[in-house]
């Protein structure tokens, strides 16, 4: 399936003429009812991986560059926007196969120019339908997400129809594509296939319930082809001048077409979290099962980085599951310097689900402020090994901006 009639709209919308004004606060109004927005993301990352193995250390200094234009009027728009990322510093496993040996620990942000989105969209108060290639992010990322930590951005080519009537809200996408990070030079570009996406949420204030369908059908990438039903709850309780924060989710996962392995797995989780003295404290636990040790419950178009610890050990779920106990503490500072300053560090302890084998522990941490309109952003992973993987140090400094 080829989308040349939206990349023809939306590529139209840079032949417009020069606007009469600028908006510094919102798209540029071209002539009555039509406005033009423009794109723009920077963002320069130093990126290392430290591993207790054979390979060397990695240091990458990446350089990511979005561009778009988006057209609207009367409801409908059409945008298009094009990625690049470059490497200044390549001493690195880009995970391109054609790069030749590289005896470096992977940074997962190969050099790449592509078309990142290109759609259009018809929105009409609540209701929205959008065609093309697209970015598509659920529920915090859990299940459906744009891989956003990554250089290269993760879309997909669907249609997708949301709705709001009263507190339900109900969102439907079907795509045949999930554009990877892997850039354009990757055996995994791209994995074809039939991928049902379906929400339900229901706000019965102060709780929301979420329920959803992922029906997943993958024409290569046979292994992760599944059918996933679940629940989700959160809401707060008020305690004292602030509240207590709970979540809760229940799944259910089963092969599907033609995934070789025959297997059912569940998938739990629960978090605590509230306010003391100013800071944020979170407490929580995640489950994805394992049915006997043979194939356990995966979330292949998830946002993984943001989940089950930054050194990214558990981007696929090891065959015996995986429970991921956590604790975690965040705090805001008021300094006039550095306005936006925040800190959070978290502590995961990691086991299999079946058998019950120490995987081993991780400590996160992240520190972000702004100077101007640039984020500036340090964060650090350690993982140390119990008998999974190795043990595993990561680094992070990086700038941007976005407008």
């Amino acid at each position: 399936m080829r989308f040349n009639s939206i990349l023809f709209i939306a590529a139209s919308a840079g032949a417009i003429a020069a606007p009469a004004y600028a908006n510094p606060n919102g798209p540029i109004e071209v002539s009555d009812g039509v406005t033009l927005d423009p794109i723009i993301d920077l963002r320069i990352r130093l990126e290392t991986n430290d591993q207790d193995n054979a390979v060397s250390a990695a240091t990458a200094v990446t350089v990511r560059g979005r561009a778009g234009l988006e057209l609207a009027t009367n409801g409908f728009s059409a945008l298009v926007e094009a990625e690049g990322n470059l490497a200044l510093i390549d001493d690195f496993n880009d995970t391109i196969p054609g790069n030749g040996l590289e005896p470096f620990s992977v940074v997962a942000d190969p050099d790449n120019v592509e078309l990142n989105r290109a759609q259009i969209q018809y929105k009409n108060g609540g209701t929205s339908i959008t065609v093309g290639r697209q970015r598509l992010i659920h529920a915090g990322a859990r299940w459906v997400g744009n891989v956003g930590w990554r250089q290269n951005e993760q879309t997909f080519d669907a249609v997708r129809g949301q709705t709001k009537i009263g507190p339900v809200e109900l969102d439907a996408a079907y795509a045949i594509s999930q554009r990877t990070i892997f850039g354009e030079d990757s055996p995994n570009e791209e994995f074809e296939g039939d991928l049902i996406l379906l929400r339900g949420d229901v706000n019965l204030k102060p709780v929301k319930v979420n329920a959803f369908a992922y029906l997943l059908d993958f024409d290569t990438r046979l292994a992760f082809s599944s059918n996933t039903y679940g629940l989700e709850a959160a809401g707060s309780i008020p305690l004292g001048a602030g509240k207590l924060n709970l979540k809760a989710s229940y799944a259910t996962q089963s092969d599907a077409g033609a995934n070789p392995n025959d297997y059912s797995a569940d998938y739990i989780a629960a978090e605590v979290g509230g306010a003391v003295a100013g800071f944020g404290l979170k407490a929580g636990y995640e489950e994805l099962g394992s049915d006997g040790g043979t194939a356990s419950f995966q979330t292949p178009l998830a946002t993984l980085h943001k989940f089950n610890g930054w050194a990214d050990l558990f981007l696929a779920t090891p065959a015996t599951g995986l429970r991921d106990y956590y604790i975690g503490a965040s705090k805001s500072f008021k300094v006039k310097a550095l306005p936006g300053l925040k800190a959070a560090v978290t502590y995961h302890k990691f086991e299999a689900d079946f058998g019950g084998a120490n995987y081993g522990d991780e400590i996160d941490a992240v520190v972000s402020f702004k100077i101007g309109k640039v984020g500036i952003l340090a964060k650090y992973a350690n993982y140390k090994s119990d008998g999974f993987a190795v043990d595993t140090e990561k680094f992070w400094l990086q700038a941007g901006i976005s407008f």
